[in-house]
Formats: C-alpha cells, structure tokens, sequence
C-alpha cells in the first residue's frame, strides 16, 4: 500500500473514531480519492471514489461504515429482528401484536403516574409527510415497473439470444440459492454483503482492483473460447454469422 493509501486509511480511522463525521469532511477526502487515483484501473472502471459510486449522501457514510455508532445500531437491529424471525420463529403477526401490548402497556401507565411522579404525560407525534414524497415514490415504482416490463420483453423476443440464455442462466443459478435458505435469510445475507463487502472492499482497494482486473480477463479469455467452440456451431449463431458477413 503506498503513501496516498496509507494516509486515507488514516483520515477515515480518525473520523470512524469520532462521533461526529459531517459532510464537509466527507467532500474533502472524496474530492482527495479523485486527485490521486485517476492513474489507477478501479473495479467495473469507475473514476469516482467509492462514497460517490454509492450515492455520497448519509446512506453511503452508513454503508462505508464511516459513522461506526449509526452504522453498529442498523446492523444489530436487523440482526436482531434477523434472529427473532428465523432462529426463534417469531410470527410477524405475534411480533406486531406484543409490539402493541407493551407499547400501549408503557404509555397507559406513563398517563396514569404522570401525575404522581411529576412528569408531563406523553404527547405521541404526529406524522406529516409531504405530499411530494408519495407523488415521487409513485413515480419511481412505474418507472421501475415500466423498466422491468421492457427488459423481459427485450430478453424474451429472442433477438439477442446470447443475453437470452445468460439471463435464463442467472435465474437458475439465483433458484438454486434461493433453495438454500428461507427468503428472509437470504435478504439477510444481502443485507450483510451490502454492510461488509463495500467497507472490506474501501480498506483493501488496490488488491481487490489487481485480483479484480485478472479475474476479469480470464472470464473474457474463457467466454470467447465457449463462443468459438461452442456457440459458434449452433446454426442459429452460424446463420446470424452469416448474415453479418454479407
């Protein structure tokens, strides 16, 4: 690891330590990533540092684990309700029905002794979302969907065949995992990833992005063997060869 790398890991550990981690100081050590690592071949090529890649707001903090004390109360949480759920059997119907007992238990009787203790009774929040915010997530679901409808039709016309089948194959791979474990685990291991895989991969960049770029290239070198020798003499990949050609 050379200087620049040593004295980001530096800067980061020393904000990690602190609890406070604004984002003046988060801009000051993207805009240092960019200066000094334009030379260097990241992985899938980007050009931008990491906490831009995945958004540059809080949320990326959160993930980077640059605020260590949100970061450590998000993942103990859903490792908790994780593990009520899965390991103890936990029904979310039980779940939400105790959350309202006790809820309504500790709030009944913080009215009732409000009174004696001298305290002030409670007063519960009221939620005022702005309009804006369901009329966007509104928006984002139908240009999700839209966009999901055109790729399935784009993959299941046939036009491309080699997307075709790499598709069909990553949905047989994705059913097999998904027969290893319930659905709420696997969301769980995704969850993991999403919380390790991005730090793990921040502190450990440059062998990642060497081992990366090998990798690769010998996927590429195998992928055309499989076409030449393969793929190739199918007649349907020899005829649109073929018609290419003329």
């Amino acid at each position: 690891m050379d200087g620049f790398d040593s004295q980001l890991l530096k800067e980061i550990e020393d904000h990690d330590n602190n609890d406070k981690f604004d984002s003046s100081s988060e801009t000051e050590i993207d805009e240092y990533i960019m200066l000094h690592s334009t030379h260097k071949n990241h992985l899938f090529g980007r050009q931008k540092p990491l906490h831009l890649v995945l958004g540059g707001e809080k949320h990326a903090s959160i993930i980077l684990w640059r605020n260590t004390q949100i970061s450590t109360r998000i993942f103990a949480g859903v490792t908790v309700i994780w593990f009520l759920f899965e390991c103890i059997g936990y029904h979310l119907l039980t779940f939400v029905c105790h959350f309202l007992i006790l809820s309504l238990t500790t709030v009944f009787l913080w009215f009732n002794l409000a009174s004696y203790i001298n305290v002030s009774p409670p007063k519960l929040p009221e939620v005022t979302p702005p309009d804006e915010l369901f009329v966007n997530c509104l928006l984002l679901l139908r240009s999700i969907i839209n966009r999901a409808f055109t790729s399935f039709q784009d993959v299941a016309s046939g036009k491309d065949l080699k997307k075709f089948l790499k598709v069909i194959a990553v949905l047989w791979v994705l059913s097999v995992i998904g027969s290893w474990f319930s659905f709420l685990t696997l969301l769980y291991l995704l969850f993991v990833m999403l919380m390790t895989a991005p730090m793990l991969y921040e502190k450990n960049e440059d062998a990642v992005d060497i081992y990366a770029e090998k990798l690769w290239f010998e996927v590429k070198k195998q992928s055309a063997v499989l076409n030449e020798n393969v793929l190739q003499k199918l007649p349907i990949f020899g005829s649109e060869k073929h018609h290419k050609q003329h």
